[in-house]
């Protein structure tokens, strides 16, 4: 029995590690995807060459992001095989299709056009080669409402049915299953996180120019961009978040008491605990720095509304407080970090100094890696506030494993640890040498012809027609 448990720590512990590496490129890549169609629009609506410059600088960098994500998912559905049989029995007439309909239009789609994007840049008219750049942009969209669908279904199930085997199998509606009761807040809370990790990884970058050269049209432009994605978006994720905890509350309410730390139910109004020690042996946070009656007015909208603690649910149905706990305040620290810079920029930008406060562009560069630090909390605080449930409420984590031991499972997650870091940290070790260097003024338009800083040169005007 021991050895079971261990096992199915081990083979969560995988998963997890496996999810985590990979969960970084697509966080990535849809905001970069978007990012690159708006590029080349505005190039082909303007005509000036600097977006044609950026377009080029970050293609390649999105090259890489998108061959790594597509590597690092591949593995991850062997596990579900491998280490999770049992849950991919009972759910998979469920989730299959659902993963399948991904597939089916999003990678394809992908698929289908990210040749003409990376590599007709030369070869095809600029129409053809836009809308290729825009299909690929939607396909990582269309990917995230499949994914996002599946882990809402098993965060909030609907629509199903269970056969006498104890398969969950469709109801009579697919609609209800798709858009199950969380989905739309998690599809757009996730999306919105996508597009500020890559403002503030874009933004870093330009910063990063910015302070070595502030002249650089390439780096003020990406800066400028990033920025004004930072200072527009942010408050609107603060706002999607807020909406996800309502419904969280509704449909999942544990989670919410081990992210708010409340062991104990509050009839008269909680309080909402800044900081503190989690202490799940004792049933409360040590060293609390909390203010009166202010969570209750969050989630509740009423200061004195009632909340329930952990002490009305069973020890076994509870959530690991600590990892929860955490992993939201971190979440939530950097977003409102995120916020915080972006109202600084636009300071900067009414005082004529967003290309000249080098301290500004120096927290820039120390926020760039603040997107990803946030989805992955994010992640935590989903799927740990989870458990002990793969389908809450429904399925126990300890009834999904496949019946492995403990050293088969350990050994394949060193062997995963020690690939992982040497191939992928080789990846990303590629994309920083690639962002170091400086976007160039004069790099080839989008047909090859060399672009001028005022615009571009007749030779494109004369192959993709006159773009003024």
């Amino acid at each position: 029995m021991i050895e079971q448990e261990w096992a199915i720590v081990l083979a969560r512990a995988q998963f997890a590690f496996t999810v985590s590496f990979h969960f970084l490129f697509p966080a990535f890549s849809i905001g970069l995807a978007s990012f690159l169609a708006v590029l080349e629009g505005l190039w082909l609506r303007t005509g000036k060459g600097v977006y044609a410059n950026l377009y080029r600088y970050w293609l390649k960098i999105f090259a890489v992001v998108f061959a790594m994500g597509v590597v690092s998912g591949i593995v991850m559905s062997y596990q579900f095989g491998t280490n999770w049989s049992v849950f991919s029995d009972k759910a998979g007439p469920v989730i299959g299709p659902l993963m399948a309909y991904e597939v089916l239009t999003a990678f394809f789609l992908e698929a289908g056009f990210l040749g003409v994007m990376l590599f007709g840049i030369n070869k095809v008219g600029r129409k053809l080669h836009f809308t290729a750049t825009c299909a690929v942009a939607l396909g990582t969209f269309i990917s995230a409402f499949w994914i996002l669908s599946v882990n809402s279904w098993m965060q909030t199930p609907t629509g199903f049915e269970i056969a006498p085997n104890g398969q969950f199998v469709p109801g009579p509606s697919w609609t209800a299953i798709i858009f199950n009761p969380s989905f739309p807040y998690r599809l757009v809370h996730t999306v919105i996180a996508a597009y500020l990790t890559t403002a503030f990884a874009v933004g870093a970058v330009g910063a990063w120019h910015l302070l070595n050269d502030k002249t650089n049209p390439g780096a003020r432009k990406m800066f400028s961009m990033a920025m004004w994605m930072a200072a527009i978006v942010a408050p609107i994720q603060i706002f999607a978040g807020d909406l996800h905890g309502l419904n969280t509350l509704e449909h999942q309410p544990v989670k919410i008491m081990a992210m708010e730390g409340h062991y104990q139910s509050h009839p008269e109004g909680a309080p909402l605990i800044l900081f503190g020690v989690p202490n799940s042996a004792e049933k409360r946070v040590d060293y609390a720095l909390e203010i009166p009656k202010m969570s209750s007015l969050i989630l509740k909208h009423d200061p004195n509304a009632p909340m329930n603690g952990l002490d009305t649910v069973p020890d076994r149905d509870e959530p690991p407080v600590s990892i929860v706990f955490w992993s939201f305040r971190i979440m939530v620290g950097l977003g409102f970090a995120m916020l915080g810079l972006g109202l600084w920029s636009l300071i900067a930008r009414a005082r004529k100094g967003l290309y000249e406060w080098r301290w500004m562009h120096r927290t820039a560069i120390a926020m760039g890696p603040s997107g990803f630090i946030a989805v992955l909390a994010g992640w935590v605080t989903t799927e740990v506030g989870r458990q002990p449930f793969t389908i809450y409420g429904l399925l126990r984590t300890s009834q999904s494993a496949s019946p492995l031991d403990a050293p088969a499972v350990a050994i394949s997650l060193l062997a995963f640890v020690v690939v992982y870091f040497a191939v992928f940290g080789a990846g990303i070790g590629y994309l920083l040498k690639l962002m170091k260097k400086p976007p160039e003024a004069h790099e080839a338009a989008l047909d090859g012809a060399p672009i001028r800083s005022a615009g571009i040169t007749p030779a494109l005007a004369v192959v993709d027609g006159a773009v003024t």
